[in-house]
Protein backbone atom coordinates (compact mmCIF):
# COMPACT_ATOMS: atom_id res chain seq x y z
CA UNK A 1 0.00 0.00 0.00
CA UNK A 2 1.42 3.52 -1.22
CA UNK A 3 -1.29 5.78 0.14
CA UNK A 4 -4.19 6.26 2.62
CA UNK A 5 -7.04 8.08 3.28
CA UNK A 6 -8.43 8.12 6.78
CA UNK A 7 -10.58 9.82 9.48
CA UNK A 8 -10.52 11.14 12.74
CA UNK A 9 -13.13 12.58 14.48
CA UNK A 10 -13.98 16.14 15.97
CA UNK A 11 -14.19 15.56 19.74
CA UNK A 12 -15.83 17.18 22.94
CA UNK A 13 -13.28 17.60 26.21
CA UNK A 14 -13.64 18.14 30.16
CA UNK A 15 -17.66 17.34 29.97
CA UNK A 16 -18.16 19.85 32.60
CA UNK A 17 -16.51 18.09 35.33
CA UNK A 18 -13.83 15.75 33.87
CA UNK A 19 -11.18 18.52 33.14
CA UNK A 20 -8.27 17.08 30.69
CA UNK A 21 -9.82 13.67 31.45
CA UNK A 22 -12.91 13.06 30.03
CA UNK A 23 -13.53 13.42 26.29
CA UNK A 24 -16.07 11.65 23.78
CA UNK A 25 -16.12 11.58 20.00
CA UNK A 26 -18.53 12.99 17.31
CA UNK A 27 -19.91 11.81 14.54
CA UNK A 28 -19.57 13.54 10.67
CA UNK A 29 -17.50 16.19 11.64
CA UNK A 30 -13.66 15.90 11.81
CA UNK A 31 -10.59 16.09 9.84
CA UNK A 32 -9.10 14.43 6.82
CA UNK A 33 -5.75 13.19 5.93
CA UNK A 34 -4.35 11.03 2.45
CA UNK A 35 -0.72 9.89 3.43
CA UNK A 36 1.67 9.13 0.50
CA UNK A 37 4.96 6.90 0.78
CA UNK A 38 8.26 8.58 -0.68
CA UNK A 39 11.12 7.81 -1.77
CA UNK A 40 13.10 10.49 0.39
CA UNK A 41 13.08 10.06 3.80
CA UNK A 42 11.50 12.71 5.99
CA UNK A 43 8.15 14.16 6.65
CA UNK A 44 6.64 16.57 4.18
CA UNK A 45 3.10 18.81 4.27
CA UNK A 46 2.59 18.98 0.30
CA UNK A 47 -1.37 20.85 1.31
CA UNK A 48 -3.60 22.12 3.93
CA UNK A 49 -7.10 22.70 2.65
CA UNK A 50 -9.68 24.41 5.11
CA UNK A 51 -7.11 26.56 7.04
CA UNK A 52 -5.10 29.30 5.86
CA UNK A 53 -2.99 29.37 9.01
CA UNK A 54 -1.22 26.74 9.95
CA UNK A 55 1.88 26.05 9.54
CA UNK A 56 3.63 23.49 6.79
CA UNK A 57 7.00 23.60 8.78
CA UNK A 58 7.07 19.46 9.96
CA UNK A 59 8.60 20.90 13.19
CA UNK A 60 6.00 23.21 13.92
CA UNK A 61 2.79 21.43 12.87
CA UNK A 62 0.69 18.91 15.22
CA UNK A 63 0.43 15.91 12.69
CA UNK A 64 4.06 15.65 11.52
CA UNK A 65 4.88 15.93 15.11
CA UNK A 66 3.01 13.58 16.25
CA UNK A 67 4.05 11.00 12.94
CA UNK A 68 7.61 11.85 13.85
CA UNK A 69 6.58 10.52 17.56
CA UNK A 70 5.57 7.39 16.43
CA UNK A 71 8.34 6.70 13.66
CA UNK A 72 10.94 7.24 17.02
CA UNK A 73 9.40 4.27 18.14
CA UNK A 74 9.74 2.07 15.33
CA UNK A 75 11.68 -1.01 16.37
CA UNK A 76 12.76 -0.73 12.56
CA UNK A 77 13.40 2.73 10.69
CA UNK A 78 11.75 2.97 6.98
CA UNK A 79 14.02 3.97 4.22
CA UNK A 80 11.44 5.71 2.90
CA UNK A 81 9.50 9.03 3.81
CA UNK A 82 5.51 10.26 4.35
CA UNK A 83 3.49 12.68 2.29
CA UNK A 84 0.66 14.65 4.15
CA UNK A 85 -2.23 16.26 2.59
CA UNK A 86 -4.91 17.82 5.43
CA UNK A 87 -8.24 18.94 4.55
CA UNK A 88 -9.11 20.45 8.11
CA UNK A 89 -12.89 20.26 8.71
CA UNK A 90 -12.83 21.26 12.57
CA UNK A 91 -11.53 24.87 12.68
CA UNK A 92 -8.24 25.38 14.89
CA UNK A 93 -9.46 27.38 18.59
CA UNK A 94 -13.09 26.35 18.09
CA UNK A 95 -12.90 23.67 21.37
CA UNK A 96 -13.77 20.26 18.83
CA UNK A 97 -10.03 19.29 19.20
CA UNK A 98 -9.29 20.60 15.87
CA UNK A 99 -5.67 19.49 16.71
CA UNK A 100 -6.50 16.51 18.34
CA UNK A 101 -7.99 15.66 14.87
CA UNK A 102 -5.49 16.15 12.99
CA UNK A 103 -3.20 14.42 15.45
CA UNK A 104 -5.19 11.22 15.69
CA UNK A 105 -5.26 10.98 12.02
CA UNK A 106 -1.76 11.13 11.56
CA UNK A 107 -0.30 8.48 13.76
CA UNK A 108 -3.86 6.15 12.75
CA UNK A 109 -3.18 6.55 9.25
CA UNK A 110 0.65 5.80 9.47
CA UNK A 111 0.27 3.39 11.43
CA UNK A 112 -2.25 1.53 9.31
CA UNK A 113 0.26 2.12 6.08
CA UNK A 114 3.32 0.53 8.30
CA UNK A 115 1.29 -2.44 8.62
CA UNK A 116 -0.15 -1.62 12.26
CA UNK A 117 3.09 -1.93 14.57
CA UNK A 118 0.94 -0.36 17.17
CA UNK A 119 -2.02 -1.54 18.96
CA UNK A 120 -4.97 1.38 18.85
CA UNK A 121 -4.46 3.02 22.82
CA UNK A 122 -0.59 2.32 21.84
CA UNK A 123 -1.12 5.64 19.53
CA UNK A 124 -2.41 8.02 22.49
CA UNK A 125 0.88 8.39 23.14
CA UNK A 126 2.80 9.60 20.10
CA UNK A 127 -0.63 11.77 18.89
CA UNK A 128 -0.27 14.12 22.37
CA UNK A 129 2.67 15.02 21.10
CA UNK A 130 0.54 16.93 18.85
CA UNK A 131 -1.38 18.14 21.75
CA UNK A 132 2.60 19.03 23.17
CA UNK A 133 2.70 21.77 20.21
CA UNK A 134 -0.87 23.07 19.96
CA UNK A 135 -1.29 24.09 23.95
CA UNK A 136 2.19 23.26 25.39
CA UNK A 137 0.58 20.83 27.59
CA UNK A 138 0.67 16.90 26.17
CA UNK A 139 -3.16 16.13 27.34
CA UNK A 140 -5.43 13.26 26.35
CA UNK A 141 -9.09 14.09 26.13
CA UNK A 142 -9.35 15.02 23.03
CA UNK A 143 -6.74 12.49 21.04
CA UNK A 144 -8.31 9.17 22.64
CA UNK A 145 -11.60 9.51 21.65
CA UNK A 146 -10.55 10.91 18.51
CA UNK A 147 -8.59 7.52 18.02
CA UNK A 148 -10.47 5.08 20.10
CA UNK A 149 -13.83 6.30 19.68
CA UNK A 150 -16.93 6.44 22.43
CA UNK A 151 -16.84 8.27 26.10
CA UNK A 152 -13.21 7.83 27.40
CA UNK A 153 -11.50 8.53 31.06
CA UNK A 154 -8.02 9.21 31.42
CA UNK A 155 -7.60 7.82 34.80
CA UNK A 156 -3.96 8.12 34.82
CA UNK A 157 -1.26 10.40 32.83
CA UNK A 158 1.88 8.65 34.45
CA UNK A 159 1.51 6.14 33.90
CA UNK A 160 -0.99 6.75 30.81
CA UNK A 161 -4.12 4.78 31.58
CA UNK A 162 -7.45 5.08 29.07
CA UNK A 163 -10.32 3.65 29.65
CA UNK A 164 -13.00 3.38 27.66
CA UNK A 165 -16.55 3.59 29.40
CA UNK A 166 -20.05 2.36 28.88
CA UNK A 167 -22.93 5.00 27.95
CA UNK A 168 -26.79 5.18 26.81
CA UNK A 169 -27.42 4.51 23.14
CA UNK A 170 -29.31 7.10 23.18
CA UNK A 171 -27.11 10.11 24.80
CA UNK A 172 -26.70 12.81 21.99
CA UNK A 173 -24.95 16.13 21.78
CA UNK A 174 -25.86 19.32 20.80
CA UNK A 175 -22.57 21.52 19.51
CA UNK A 176 -22.74 24.96 18.71
CA UNK A 177 -19.48 27.21 17.80
CA UNK A 178 -19.73 30.75 17.85
CA UNK A 179 -17.31 32.09 14.90
CA UNK A 180 -14.61 33.44 17.58
CA UNK A 181 -11.09 31.66 17.52
CA UNK A 182 -10.19 30.76 21.15
CA UNK A 183 -7.08 29.12 21.72
CA UNK A 184 -6.12 26.47 23.97
CA UNK A 185 -2.56 27.91 24.97
CA UNK A 186 -4.31 31.31 26.03
CA UNK A 187 -7.50 29.34 27.68
CA UNK A 188 -5.08 27.36 30.07
CA UNK A 189 -3.55 30.41 31.29
CA UNK A 190 -6.69 31.78 32.82
CA UNK A 191 -6.90 28.75 34.86
CA UNK A 192 -5.93 28.90 38.20
CA UNK A 193 -2.86 27.01 39.81
CA UNK A 194 -4.71 26.06 42.70
CA UNK A 195 -8.45 25.04 43.66
CA UNK A 196 -9.89 25.15 46.80
CA UNK A 197 -10.53 21.93 48.83
CA UNK A 198 -14.00 22.11 48.69
CA UNK A 199 -14.15 22.26 44.77
CA UNK A 200 -12.15 20.24 45.00
CA UNK A 201 -14.37 17.78 46.09
CA UNK A 202 -17.53 18.68 44.41
CA UNK A 203 -15.84 18.52 41.17
CA UNK A 204 -14.34 14.78 42.10
CA UNK A 205 -18.35 13.69 43.33
CA UNK A 206 -19.30 14.93 39.74
CA UNK A 207 -17.10 13.07 37.75
CA UNK A 208 -17.81 9.73 39.84
CA UNK A 209 -21.27 10.65 39.33
CA UNK A 210 -21.11 11.12 35.90
CA UNK A 211 -19.11 7.88 35.15
CA UNK A 212 -21.77 6.29 37.14
CA UNK A 213 -24.60 7.92 35.50
CA UNK A 214 -23.34 6.57 31.83
CA UNK A 215 -22.64 3.10 32.81
CA UNK A 216 -26.02 2.88 34.49
CA UNK A 217 -27.85 4.63 31.50
CA UNK A 218 -29.38 7.09 34.13
CA UNK A 219 -30.03 10.33 32.56
CA UNK A 220 -31.10 12.51 35.67
CA UNK A 221 -27.90 11.68 36.84
CA UNK A 222 -25.87 12.65 34.26
CA UNK A 223 -27.66 16.06 34.07
CA UNK A 224 -26.93 16.84 37.78
CA UNK A 225 -23.26 15.60 37.21
CA UNK A 226 -22.51 17.96 34.62
CA UNK A 227 -21.15 21.09 36.58
CA UNK A 228 -17.76 22.52 36.59
CA UNK A 229 -16.56 24.67 39.65
CA UNK A 230 -13.63 24.90 38.37
CA UNK A 231 -13.16 26.20 34.59
CA UNK A 232 -15.98 27.32 33.29
CA UNK A 233 -16.96 29.87 35.70
CA UNK A 234 -13.38 31.32 34.28
CA UNK A 235 -13.52 30.44 30.49
CA UNK A 236 -17.77 31.34 30.01
CA UNK A 237 -16.35 35.21 30.68
CA UNK A 238 -14.96 34.26 26.96
CA UNK A 239 -17.73 33.14 25.61
CA UNK A 240 -20.73 35.71 23.45
CA UNK A 241 -23.76 34.70 26.03
CA UNK A 242 -22.89 31.45 27.48
CA UNK A 243 -24.94 32.11 30.27
CA UNK A 244 -27.89 32.20 28.09
CA UNK A 245 -27.14 29.60 25.83
CA UNK A 246 -26.73 27.30 28.84
CA UNK A 247 -29.84 28.46 30.16
CA UNK A 248 -31.96 28.04 26.82
CA UNK A 249 -30.41 24.33 26.23
CA UNK A 250 -31.71 23.52 29.96
CA UNK A 251 -35.24 25.04 29.33
CA UNK A 252 -35.33 23.12 26.37
CA UNK A 253 -34.79 20.07 27.37
CA UNK A 254 -30.41 19.47 27.73
CA UNK A 255 -29.57 17.08 30.45
CA UNK A 256 -26.78 19.35 31.03
CA UNK A 257 -24.20 21.96 28.90
CA UNK A 258 -21.04 23.58 29.42
CA UNK A 259 -18.04 24.35 27.33
CA UNK A 260 -16.73 22.04 25.20
CA UNK A 261 -12.50 22.02 25.57
CA UNK A 262 -11.27 25.43 26.05
CA UNK A 263 -14.61 26.89 24.05
CA UNK A 264 -15.76 28.85 22.56
CA UNK A 265 -17.72 25.83 21.56
CA UNK A 266 -20.65 25.31 23.64
CA UNK A 267 -21.84 21.11 24.45
CA UNK A 268 -24.88 19.58 25.68
CA UNK A 269 -25.99 16.17 26.28
CA UNK A 270 -29.66 15.10 25.61
CA UNK A 271 -31.72 12.25 26.13
CA UNK A 272 -32.63 11.04 22.25
CA UNK A 273 -32.15 13.13 18.87
CA UNK A 274 -35.50 14.75 19.41
CA UNK A 275 -34.01 16.84 22.27
CA UNK A 276 -30.76 17.30 20.85
CA UNK A 277 -32.64 18.95 17.51
CA UNK A 278 -34.52 21.62 20.00
CA UNK A 279 -31.83 22.50 22.18
CA UNK A 280 -29.74 23.06 18.35
CA UNK A 281 -32.88 25.41 17.19
CA UNK A 282 -32.32 27.28 20.35
CA UNK A 283 -28.72 27.98 19.97
CA UNK A 284 -29.38 29.05 16.47
CA UNK A 285 -31.49 31.21 17.45
CA UNK A 286 -29.77 32.90 20.12
CA UNK A 287 -27.11 33.41 18.18
CA UNK A 288 -28.88 34.94 15.16
CA UNK A 289 -30.32 37.63 17.63
CA UNK A 290 -27.33 38.78 18.33
CA UNK A 291 -25.85 38.83 15.15
CA UNK A 292 -23.18 36.02 15.98
CA UNK A 293 -22.69 33.57 12.97
CA UNK A 294 -22.60 30.15 14.37
CA UNK A 295 -22.16 26.49 13.31
CA UNK A 296 -24.40 23.67 15.38
CA UNK A 297 -24.05 20.11 15.14
CA UNK A 298 -26.06 17.23 16.19
CA UNK A 299 -24.48 13.95 17.02
CA UNK A 300 -24.72 10.87 18.74
CA UNK A 301 -21.79 9.50 20.36
CA UNK A 302 -18.84 8.49 17.35
CA UNK A 303 -18.42 4.56 18.41
CA UNK A 304 -15.33 4.41 16.10
CA UNK A 305 -13.19 7.13 16.17
CA UNK A 306 -10.43 7.20 13.82
CA UNK A 307 -10.87 5.29 10.80
CA UNK A 308 -9.96 4.23 7.09
CA UNK A 309 -11.35 6.09 3.94
CA UNK A 310 -9.80 4.60 0.95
Amino acid sequence: MESIKVFAPATVANVACGFDVMGFALRDIGDELIIRKTKEPGLVISAIHGSETLSKNPKENVLTVAAQALIEHLDSKPDFGFEFELTKKVKPGSGLGSSASSSAAAVFGLNELLGNPFESKELVPFAMEGERIASGIPHADNVAPSLLGGFILIRSYEPLDVVTLDYPGNLYATVVHPQIEIKTADAKKMLRKQIELKDAITQWGNIGGLVSGLAKADYELIGRSLQDVIAEPIRGMLIPSFQKAKESALRTGALGCSISGSGPSIFALCRGEENAQKVAQSYEELYKSIGLESFVHVSGINTKGAEVLR
